[in-house]
């Protein structure tokens, strides 16, 4: 095939049409396991070359380096291990430009069914055309083994079927020739229906071939006539079997010409959405077709044809049968009964008395989706019905609040749809036109336009309901077709934060609609303080002895305004600050304590053991939990996706160091209680009073515990808090059994500490009256309601228990550990501590 050189230098040619575009290879089962594989679009390998290119003392004769690797979607198990159908074969050749023929030998390793290794080597034969047209595209080949038939490295010839070169990557190739198309639609496309040139959008100059491949991931919906119930005479594959007819299409660009308008294709035709490989061919349910731009007629014509001779041996395959014509349009409009963004139809130049004929076939792109074409508009058809079904009263308007603005992405949200027996269904809403403008919506940036960039006035509000139209698309739903959504045109009202639209659904993949669907949407105000919930609902307009008659479904939305997103990033800032502030705060106060207790060495032992107990886990819990999420990359930590990660999380290490400062500081204080106490021998009232303070609190906690847990569970983490809050009280009590005057505490220590807790409660009063509470993981940095009671009431009541423990505090160490009971306890207990006097004495 071609002759053996020597290698010379190397060479910086590239061969890129060597690379195929879509490919297809039979035989090969008893190596690649594909005895199980039924789709034939499951069988494709890839052939790449490497950089070691080297000229030869041959004219036009190159050494090449490549890879073959066999891929297959399906998978075996070869002992206890799952092994992907994939075999990679390295080779060692020659190419000749000139003739186009490849010659390369190489080998692979592989496990035997024995599961032992083997080494298989082979020869690949390909032959290139240099003139390509769409009749030269089709590439055969053959791997064949170099082992002997009885050899156990030995396996069966593998066929390849490639069609295309890499072009595809490059948008064209100098050496393609387009053959049949001649860029006049009435000529090409004879038959097709004429369209008003103004009713399609035209292409941008130097666009067209960008315009063509940015829709090359589109599944094209297919629609068929009514008398297409059966498969005669409907199937564009000319097949008439027992198989269903295709629902879905696809047109894979592999070449594009700029200079002359046209391009070529490959057409796939399936059902579902099941997935296919780009790169992978089955001729059984593709066509190959070249098309061409009219700008005459604002229309691409599309003449394909079928592959021949690729049911069995894939030796003899080529291309013919040029009979199928396709044309593609643009759409210049809207309406709420046709929101595809690109339309087209199928058929076929034969009569319908010869083989392969088949009647006209539409297809559209999924409704909704935005085309690249710029020029949309829409047309509002049924906004005067919105208006009587829909009377706005001005009288609801509340003064002070503000709604999203008419052209905001604010207007976008998730929504839950239910009916009366419980069945739901989850679908996105968003809007598509406002006005004759048409948007793309993306919640994480800027607002964008097809005719580009509009700036919302944020100081200007209109007056009166404005037209909008909405898509809604189902993510999940029992309620209705999950494939099928919602096309919605009516009246916004931004002084009401009202939407009110009539409907259509689509009945099924054809074009029947019901639009008899009236839909109330009501937006909370741009700064509610309760939760921002969407209300509204989706009835049907027609009687209830109607087919198409359904019970009225409520819906219940999700918004998080973008205002409302900066004020939350404004108010994490200022949390972060306070969390600094008050654990700095903290520190300094168990140092004030530290020091006070080194000035009185005497006032140790009667400090509560238990309170330092609480206050120090308090700390080592926040450690604990903070470096959990640290090593085992926990993502939940206080981070929300609102910008500013970056700021919170150095600002995460400065609490965290803090934290393990008051941890410490807390740490050398409770040691140095407790070595007091076990230094003093004559301390054993004060041990037992502190038994008796441990019993009781102990018993108040485990109580409270339980009724929180019989409350919610989620409440433990909560109570703990509650717990800190109340630290004082094992001291209170500890006063209390010891009848103790002494000044345990330092004033800064325990009014300082006390407002150091109680000012994430005092906070959460002023966050409540200005923020709405979000239900958001780590969307609060301070006063979290997930480590603690907060609420109206629980902050009122935390507060002032706060504040009553510091003062009985202060009480005891002024007048004695049971000044704060009642003179009868007083008593009893002054009667107990008489001396009794013994007859000895």
């Amino acid at each position: 095939m071609v002759p053996e050189s020597t290698p010379t230098t190397p060479s910086t040619t590239t061969f890129p049409y060597l690379t195929p575009v879509l490919v297809k290879y039979t035989g090969g089962d008893r190596i690649l396991n594909n005895t199980n594989v039924t789709s034939e679009t499951a069988k494709y390998f890839w052939f790449l070359l490497t950089q070691n290119i080297f000229e030869t003392n041959t004219s036009d004769v190159y050494k090449i380096e490549a890879s073959l690797t066999f891929l297959s979607s399906g998978s075996y198990f070869h002992g206890n291990r799952r092994r992907r159908n994939s075999l990679k074969f390295a080779f060692d050749g020659f190419w000749s430009q000139y003739s186009g023929k490849l010659c390369m030998v190489g080998s692979a390793s592989w496990y035997s069914n024995g599961g032992n290794l083997i080494n298989l080597d082979a020869v690949l034969k390909r032959n290139y055309p240099m003139n390509l047209t769409i009749f030269s595209s089709l590439i055969t080949g053959k791997l064949e083994s170099l082992a002997s038939p009885n050899d156990p490295n030995y396996f069966e010839p593998i066929s390849l079927f490639e069609f295309g070169s890499s072009s595809y990557y490059q948008y064209s190739s100098s050496n393609y020739q387009y053959s049949l198309v001649s860029g006049k639609f009435d000529i090409d496309c004879r038959g097709g229906i004429d369209i008003p040139k103004n009713q399609s959008l035209g292409l941008n100059p130097g666009l067209f071939c960008y315009t063509m491949k940015s829709r090359r991931n589109d599944v094209f919906n297919l629609e068929y006539l009514n008398e297409c119930s059966s498969l005669k005479n409907c199937n564009p594959l000319g097949k008439d079997d027992n198989d269903e007819l295709p629902s879905k299409m696809t047109l894979n660009v592999i070449q594009c010409s700029e200079e002359e308008h046209k391009v070529q294709y490959v057409i796939k035709f399936g059902s579902g959405y099941q997935y296919q490989i780009s790169y992978a061919l089955d001729p059984n349910i593709a066509l190959v077709g070249e098309g061409s731009w009219d700008e005459k007629k604002n229309q691409l014509c599309i003449v394909a044809c079928r592959f021949l001779n690729s049911t069995d041996s894939l030796d003899n395959a080529g291309v013919g049968d040029c009979s199928i014509r396709l044309s593609l349009r643009y759409p210049a409009f809207w309406t709420i009964r046709n929101r595809a963004s690109i339309l087209g139809q199928i058929w076929t130049n034969k009569t319908a008395n010869e083989s392969g004929y088949f009647n006209r076939i539409t297809f559209r792109s999924p409704d909704n989706s935005m085309a690249v074409v710029p020029g949309l508009r829409y047309e509002y058809t049924v906004t005067e019905k919105v208006r009587k079904l829909c009377p706005f009263n001005k009288s609801v308007i509340k003064k002070g609040n503000r709604y999203p603005k008419w052209k905001s992405n604010d207007l976008a949200f998730h929504m839950l749809v239910e009916d009366s027996t419980g069945n739901d269904s989850l679908s996105r809403a968003t809007p598509s036109f406002f006005g004759d403008q048409n948007f793309v919506v993306n919640p994480f940036s800027t607002r964008t336009s097809m005719n580009g960039t509009i700036e919302v006035e944020r100081k200007s509000t209109h007056h009166g309901p404005l037209n909008i139209t909405y898509t809604i698309s189902p993510i999940r739903s029992v309620i209705f077709n999950s494939t099928l959504g919602i096309s919605a045109e009516g009246l916004y009202d931004e002084e009401t934060g009202r939407v009110c639209m009539v409907g259509c659904r689509k009945l099924s993949t054809g074009e029947s609609m019901d639009c008899e669907l009236l839909l109330n949407v009501q937006f909370p105000p741009v700064y509610a303080k309760e939760a921002r919930q969407i209300t509204g609902s989706i009835k049907s307009m027609r009687e209830e002895t109607d087919p198409l008659y359904f019970k009225h479904l409520e819906m219940t939305g999700w918004v998080f305004y973008r205002e409302e997103a900066k004020r939350t990033v404004q108010r994490l800032d200022w949390e972060i600050v306070m969390v600094l502030i008050s654990n700095t705060l903290a520190c300094v106060f168990v140092v004030l304590q530290i020091f006070y207790v080194k000035r009185n060495p005497q006032v140790l032992p009667f400090a509560s053991l238990f309170m330092l107990v609480i206050l120090t886990l308090g700390h080592m819990v926040t450690l604990v939990l903070n470096f959990e999420a640290l090593f085992l990359g926990n993502r939940k930590r206080n981070n929300i996706s609102l910008g500013g990660q970056g700021w919170l999380e150095v600002n995460e290490v400065i609490v965290r160091a803090v934290t393990m400062v008051a941890f410490l500081l807390q740490l050398r204080l409770l040691q140095l209680a407790f070595s007091a106490r076990l230094g003093d021998e004559n301390q054993k009232g004060i041990w037992i009073a502190e038994k008796k303070a441990l019993f009781v609190s102990t018993t108040l906690y485990v109580s409270g515990l339980l009724f929180a847990l019989f409350l919610n569970t989620r409440n433990l983490i909560s109570y703990g808090g509650l717990i800190l809050d109340g630290f004082l009280l094992p001291q209170i009590l500890l006063n209390i059994f010891h009848i103790s005057k002494e000044n345990a505490l330092s004033h800064p220590f325990y009014i300082g500490t006390t407002c150091v807790r109680l000012l994430p409660h005092v906070y959460d009063l002023y966050r409540a009256h200005n923020f709405a509470r979000v239900q958001l993981d780590g969307a609060y940095l301070f006063a979290n309601p997930y480590v603690d009671f907060y609420s109206l009431t629980w902050d009122v009541v935390i507060t002032c228990g706060g504040v009553l423990f510091a003062v009985s505090i202060y009480l005891q160490q002024r007048f004695g550990g049971q000044c704060i009971l009642g003179r009868r306890f007083r008593e009893v207990e002054m009667y107990e501590k008489v001396p009794v006097i013994t007859s000895e004495q």
